[in-house]
């Protein structure tokens, strides 16, 4: 039984193409700062409103906006996600292909 080979590429019984995963996986330690970064700043955001010598409409308008802008992140944020997911499949592909041609061409079969 082979490696991981994308479907859409057919294979021999004879030989076995794997592409060796390449894929950044975020460690633990940056996960954990992303997601303490982006508490703390809420954090911030929402005091500040809170303590803000202002009107009420004042601070329902910026909490609005602060909401607005927290949910438009999430989605910037997918959306470059999705983005270079896409890129991945494609590339794995193209070596998957490049990786099918080359086990098939034999040098020397030309040669005199």
């Amino acid at each position: 039984m082979c490696g991981r080979i994308p479907a859409a590429v057919p294979r021999g019984d004879d030989q076995c193409m794997t592409t060796p995963d390449t894929t950044q996986k975020n460690t633990s330690a940056f996960f954990l700062q992303a997601a303490a970064a982006f508490g703390v700043s809420l954090f911030a955001m929402v005091v500040a409103i809170y303590y803000l010598p202002a009107d009420p409409w004042v601070k329902a308008f910026l909490a609005l906006g602060t909401m607005f802008l927290v949910t438009s992140s999430f989605t910037l944020a997918k959306c470059v996600r999705d983005a270079q997911e896409d890129q991945m499949v494609v590339r794995r592909l193209d070596q998957a292909r490049l990786d099918r041609a080359l086990a098939s061409h034999d040098p020397f079969k030309n040669a005199g």
